[in-house]
């Protein structure tokens, strides 16, 4: 009977915990019905090159439409839908129409490899499928005759009688009234990339989606109509909460982004107020800025004046007059870059070089670095104007979170270890994986919270700010004994203007090596090695006195940060940047080390002949 009591108890608790509203349906009903006027999304029209933009009433009907199509086919609570689209308003209109119905949603990317859709299809069971175009739909058609699941595909654009757009005029005339899902049923399937085999489908309630949705929106000072510009993708949790549900929820507009490679053009038109992005974004920007003003004697002059001047007015309240100077003549050119209105930045996937975080502070476009897991939905901690910003740091835990350093895999005196978090984010599990589910999540609760084990390792400050030493998963030992930390080094390396990318290798060792691609780009503009590269990528990592200047210019800069034994002693060259198309990185740009270990490893092992 105590049990029984106990477990009420804790479901009375929980219950409280996940507020209103605590379902997806409610969240984005609750912003239609109040911010029906205003604008939602925009997107880029190619034949006008305009963007347009929909109401939260105009993609509040297409939901509706759709949801009774859905359930007039025969889709029913708890099936699965699923969607191989870029972000768009179709995305959102899908998702919506899925949790209308009690079903369960499942995301994929359009950049991916085919046996990864077909094994996500499988694997979740997916009965109704969107695509985004004829060549994907014609690959995954095939796919139905091996699933017995999915039952059937259809095409976002276009009329015909398999489009999105038949079936949102057939649902017109066959209206249904939303499902509103209990805070814990499962929401979403997000499946990880998959860096060590099969990926793995986390299963997020609607409860984890919309406590951290709102929990994100209110750790920041902002406005009521932000201007957002999404360029995360929502098939991944870092995007899915703190662009898309956070935007809905406070009734803000967001812009989407055409592509990387559009970015500064994209900035200019819709002029974000806040923004959330990984800091290759804010690295990639600053070497530019660095390269402009480095090319103008006077204009660096001038620039290094103002920074010198942003350092000193840092703590003031009232700022000099001659940071006011510089700020009109100098830092406006850089907020410019982003639309000239940008105030924060929301930055997540890696941690942000603290002098970089420091000088967009000083400009006036403030980052604010945040942590989390796609099993936690995902932010566990951040910085935020209400509870502080500690540059090099990834933040304090957000409210109803847990965060516990576990050494029992490093000894108890180590200074940091594994950490382990209890909270409203953390994931159910993942899907029909019961052992590994049972591998990460731990045996007991907090609060009636679950908690899991992130297989990261840091520790907490004095002022209670989570700090990352690296990831265990990736960590190894050299011959020495000692522990290296290789995702650190490879961050480190990369904000270098030469470098592209980078891995790092020396397990077992006696030193470490790195596989470098350079920027042939910044190689061949940059004074210092242009005279080098002139030649094609083969003929330019082919120049000795180039690699080996770009390798000085990598070691130089580890020893800053850095001990001896894990700055690399030897490096390879190669042309192949490292891209999601060839497998190298996920989604989310993150190395995969095994598929690059598998084409490189033997050429980097032989870089320790004759040692």
């Amino acid at each position: 009977m105590m049990v029984k009591e106990k477990a009420n108890s804790v479901a009375a608790n929980l219950e409280s915990y996940y507020t209103q509203p605590n379902n997806l349906v409610d969240l984005f009903e609750n912003s239609a019905a109040k911010f029906a006027s205003r604008n939602l999304f925009g997107t880029k029209n190619k034949e006008t090159n305009q963007y347009e933009w929909v109401t939260f009433a105009q993609v509040a009907e297409r939901v509706n439409n759709l949801r009774g199509a859905l359930k007039k086919i025969g889709f029913e609570k708890g099936e699965k839908i699923g969607v191989i689209v870029g972000n768009s308003v179709e995305w959102f209109v899908c998702a919506n129409a899925t949790h209308g119905l009690g079903g369960i949603f499942v995301p994929m990317y359009e950049k991916e490899l085919q046996k990864v859709w077909q094994y996500i299809i499988k694997d979740s069971a997916i009965k109704y499928l969107f695509v985004s175009n004829q060549k994907i739909y014609e690959v995954v058609k095939g796919f139905q005759k091996d699933i017995s699941t999915l039952k059937g595909v259809f095409l976002l654009y276009g009329a015909g009688e398999n489009s999105l757009a038949e079936l949102e005029r057939m649902g017109k005339v066959n209206p249904v009234a939303s499902y509103k899902p209990h805070w814990s049923e499962t929401a979403v399937i997000i499946y990880t990339s998959g860096t060590t085999g099969d990926p793995k489908g986390v299963l997020l309630s609607h409860g984890n989606l919309t406590h951290n949705a709102m929990e994100s929106h209110w750790t920041f000072d902002v406005g009521e109509e932000e201007v957002g510009l999404s360029i995360l993708p929502w098939a991944h949790s870092f995007g899915l909460t703190t662009d898309l549900h956070v935007f809905v929820y406070a009734g803000w507009q967001l812009g989407l982004a055409e592509s990387a490679d559009k970015l500064l053009v994209n900035f200019s038109e819709i002029k974000p107020t806040h923004m959330n992005a990984v800091p290759r974004v804010f690295n990639i920007i600053y070497d530019k800025i660095q390269q402009s003003v480095s090319a103008d004697p006077e204009k660096k002059k001038i620039f290094d004046a103002a920074v010198a001047e942003a350092v000193k007015n840092r703590d003031l309240k009232e700022k000099t007059e001659e940071f006011k100077f510089y700020d009109a003549v100098a830092f406006s050119t850089v907020r410019n870059i982003f639309g000239g209105r940008l105030k924060q930045v929301v930055i997540g996937g890696a941690l942000m070089k603290p002098e970089i975080a420091m000088f967009f502070s000083d400009v006036g476009v403030v980052p604010y670095v945040g942590y989390g897991l796609s099993e936690t939905s995902p932010v566990l901690t951040n910085n935020s104007p209400k509870r502080g910003n500690k540059f090099g740091t990834i933040g304090k835990p957000y409210k109803d979170t847990k965060v516990v350093i576990d050494k029992s895999r490093v000894g108890e005196d180590s200074p940091d270890g594994e950490i382990v978090v209890y909270g409203a984010q953390v994931m159910q599990g993942y899907h029909n994986k019961p052992e590994t589910t049972q591998e990460v999540m731990m045996p007991d609760t907090w609060n009636g919270f679950p908690g899991v084990r992130t297989g990261d390792r840091g520790w907490i400050d004095e002022d209670g700010y989570l700090n990352i030493t690296g990831r265990f998963k990736d960590e190894y030992k050299l011959e020495n004994g000692k522990y290296v930390h290789p995702e650190s080094i490879e961050n480190e390396i990369k904000l270098l203007r030469y470098v592209s990318n980078v891995i790092v290798y020396g397990e077992g060792r006696t030193f470490n090596v790195a596989l470098v691609v350079p920027d042939f780009e910044a190689v061949k503009t940059d004074s210092q090695t242009s005279r080098w590269a002139q030649g094609t990528p083969e003929e330019i990592i082919a120049n000795k006195e180039c690699t080996d200047f770009i390798s000085k210019q990598i070691t130089d800069h580890l020893r800053k940060s850095f001990g001896g034994y894990e700055i690399p002693q030897k490096f390879l060259y190669i042309t192949e940047d490292f891209s999601v198309d060839n497998g190298m990185l996920t989604q989310t740009l993150k190395l995969k080390r095994r598929n690059v270990m598998e084409k490189y490893g033997e050429r980097l092992r032989a870089l320790y002949d004759n040692v």
